[in-house]
């Protein structure tokens, strides 16, 4: 044994304990002498070089038959740039860099931001990040594992060896770290952990920017600042919009099943194909938004993309992190935002991922009463603990910057606030007030909020939340939790119980259609018809609809003109907008081929025509949130399941919505109106051209001066069957506009029925 190595750091570094090996690897001096060790369990020999003169090497002496390797470079050598060139077993020669001979790469401030919570370019820090060191280029690794004996980086680059890589650990701080040189893109790389037990966990790098996906689970080195976006003009505008006041219509997207291709074994499309497919179509559409459906790595395709490993890694499953990049950039070229559904409430228990990620429960709390989601089997983050949520907000940063997302629908909201979530009595730890109100993260979630909206004017976060909870769309500093939006599901449960029952039965059931406005400008609501209405046995929108073939079609008309009509911004999931018939599977394609049949193509023209009324009309979406925007015509007349109602801008534009949710056609039915003048018909779900019967109003009708419902106009319309219409009104001097919108590069006339009255 070399007396220059002590025992116990000779046995620790050949079985992997050592917590310190830059103590002992690389260069130092020892005795006066300057030496070199390097462990190296594949090479037969190893020769130190001198960088800058070759003439100056030294053969190691093989102080232990597993590979440890010490060189001594004499008494009067000094410390100097050196290579390594080593001899594998195989007789074959490399020249190497030796990792032990570079400094630190993380500073102080970074170490101490991130301990305190409130390092938000983080990622920019941890996970894996080509770097150029004393000239050298290769990769700097840092992870978070502060209740661990040993981290090594372990890879295709060292024979997934953790003896070999074994990182430095900054104390105080928990991070360990290693600058690898030689190694660059494409590296397939884990993290090999020695628990305080001493047992041996292989996991996934949490910063990862790319990973593989399934069963195959390693992380990958990416040059994330390669990309360069064209989006420029998009990033600026959106700047300085006001959602609020502006026209947000929403496709909700799961890349996996919008469409596959069946001819090469039902394979995705990838993110380029999607792209060429994808982008247009929402496009023609008429939608303002895409909303993707988690879109970070998950292992399991079942999970939807809601059990994700990879927060910061979108999947693999479809391109690259730079062809996802260009997925976004081509949607705002085509002047679509992207929203992306962001999952802070829990996490899967995948060995490879952060469940219990350096043997301890470091990102989840410890007590499953705290730390457990029962229903789901996932775990749920410590937000009370500053590195976690730290990782959080600057994940919900790292997509808002790095890939120019436009906001983060937030899942599980309910999940997060609530202690006693989905939980019986004795199954949960109130808080230190006593209550179920998770205080932690309450205050995650405002300073979430707070964050990305401080950083990125014009994006959007948009809460599911489907309690009570007061104020969640309102800012912070007023005791909000500062989201932009909140899923409106009182008015999604309310309207599809009514919209499912029989007509005859709807009678009964009048409040279920009305009880929304009673709370529908408490909060920035966004109406949703999402995915989780059609899975789980829900079937699908249409399969939801009572009555026969034509009633389905002309309810789901209906009830699609009536959300769009309804205070709130809207959003649509795939395959409702062309009447899908089976409930979304999320292994296959999209019933695409419905779309041949004239009753799916005319619900789907009618959406498309809703899309472009509704930004065309500020009636539609300029106060979504005030009682302004909102006045009743009628909503008493249950015996015939008719309602009507005004929708408002503060440009005075007003539109009269009227409701017949029976399958009998009412002609020359009396409302109140608003005033004297002409009411163009610029909506009718009835049209011809939507599938229906052609049941209208010749384009319109006149005010009489006839006193009705309270009010010294009236007019008398005809309501078609299980139908919406939609009459502008046009104040005698005002010029009419003709009900025709500018589509998809083309002039189409709206769905107004010109047919013969009944």
């Amino acid at each position: 044994m070399n007396p220059s190595l002590l025992p116990h750091d000779l046995h620790s570094l050949l079985s992997a304990t050592h917590s310190d090996p830059f103590a002992v690897l690389g260069m130092h001096e020892v005795g006066g002498h300057c030496v070199v060790r390097t462990l190296l369990p594949w090479a037969d020999a190893v020769e130190v070089i001198h960088r800058d003169d070759a003439t100056r090497s030294v053969r190691s002496e093989k102080i232990h038959a597993e590979g440890l390797f010490e060189a001594d470079m004499g008494a009067d050598a000094g410390r100097f740039p050196y290579r390594l060139r080593v001899t594998a077993h195989d007789g074959t020669q490399t020249e190497m860099w030796d990792t032990y001979s570079f400094p630190q790469v993380l500073g102080p401030m970074d170490v101490y931001l991130f301990g305190e919570g409130n390092h938000y370019d983080i990622y920019d820090k941890l996970g894996a990040h080509l770097r150029e060191i004393d000239g050298v280029w290769g990769v700097a690794f840092a992870v978070w594992a502060p209740n661990a004996q040993r981290v090594s980086v372990v890879g295709d680059f060292n024979h997934w060896d953790g003896r070999v890589h074994s990182m430095r650990k900054l104390l105080g701080s928990g991070i360990w770290e290693i600058f690898i040189p030689g190694i660059g893109e494409g590296t397939h790389y884990k993290f090999e952990i020695r628990a305080h037990h001493g047992g041996l966990l292989l996991k996934s790098d949490p910063f990862a920017y790319y990973g593989q996906h399934g069963l195959l689970t390693a992380s990958m080195v990416f040059d994330i600042k390669r990309y360069h976006w064209t989006d420029a003009e998009w990033m600026e505008k959106r700047r300085h919009i006001e959602w609020q006041r502006a026209p947000v219509s929403i496709y909700e997207v799961h890349l996996g099943s919008w469409a596959r291709i069946p001819e090469e074994g039902n394979r995705y499309l990838s993110y380029r194909e999607l792209g060429d497919r994808l982008i247009p179509y929402v496009r023609e559409m008429g939608y303002t938004h895409m909303e993707i459906m988690p879109v970070a790595e998950h292992p399991f395709d079942g999970s939807w993309g809601y059990q994700i490993t990879g927060y910061f890694a979108p999947t693999s499953r479809f391109g690259n992190p730079d062809e996802f990049r260009e997925f976004v950039d081509r949607c705002h070229q085509a002047g679509i935002g992207v929203i992306m559904d962001w999952v802070p409430g829990h996490f899967p228990k995948d060995a490879g991922g952060l469940a219990q990620f350096d043997g301890t429960h470091l990102y989840e709390h410890a007590d499953p009463r705290q730390g457990e989601h029962m229903d789901w089997g996932t775990l749920i983050f410590n937000y009370g603990r500053n590195e976690v949520r730290n990782f959080l907000i600057a994940n919900a940063l790292f997509w808002l910057d790095e890939y120019h997302i436009d906001g983060l629908r937030v899942d599980a909201v309910a999940s997060m606030l609530y202690l006693d979530y989905s939980r019986n009595p004795g199954e949960w730890v109130p808080n230190c007030h006593g209550g179920r109100e998770n205080l932690d993260a309450i205050y995650f979630l405002r300073r979430m909020n707070e964050v990305c909206y401080e950083r990125f004017p014009g994006i959007m976060t948009i809460a599911e939340e489907s309690t009570a909870w007061p104020a969640v769309s309102r800012p912070t500093y007023l005791g909000g939790l500062g989201f932009g939006f909140k899923w409106n599901m009182g008015w999604m449960n309310d309207s599809l119980r009514y919209i499912s029952k029989d007509p005859v039965h709807r009678r009964f059931h009048q409040g279920d259609i009305t009880f929304s406005l009673l709370y529908a400008f408490h909060e920035h609501f966004m109406l949703v018809i999402s995915h989780d209405e059609v899975v789980h046995g829900k079937g699908s929108m249409l399969g939801k609809m009572p009555g026969d073939w034509w009633q389905k079609f002309a309810n789901l008309r209906m009830y699609y003109a009536w959300m769009w009509a309804h205070p709130g911004k809207k959003l649509l999931f795939m395959g409702g907008e062309f009447g899908q018939a089976a409930e979304w599977d999320h292994n296959r394609s999209l019933d695409w081929h419905l779309n041949q049949f004239p009753e799916h193509d005319g619900l789907r023209r009618l959406v498309q025509h809703l899309n472009f009324l509704y930004k065309k009309e500020a009636a539609f979406y300029d106060l979504d949130d005030s009682y302004e925007g909102f006045e009743w015509i009628d909503f008493q007349d249950a015996d015939n399941s008719v309602v009507a109602f005004l929708r408002k801008a503060q440009d005075g534009s007003t539109i009269f919505f009227a409701v017949n949710a029976t399958p009998v056609a009412r002609t020359q039915y009396r409302f109140g109106a608003p005033g004297e003048g002409w009411y163009e018909e610029i909506l009718n779900t009835d049209a011809e051209t939507y599938g229906g019967s052609n049941v209208g109003n010749y384009g319109g009708v006149h005010a009489e001066s006839v006193g009705w419902q309270g009010r010294a106009h009236s007019i008398c319309i005809n309501l078609p069957p299980l139908g919406l219409i939609g009459l502008k009104w046009h104040p005698w001097g005002q010029p009419k506009t003709e009900p025709v919108l500018e589509i998809a590069g083309g002039a189409r006339e709206l769905g107004v029925s010109r047919g013969d009255p009944v």
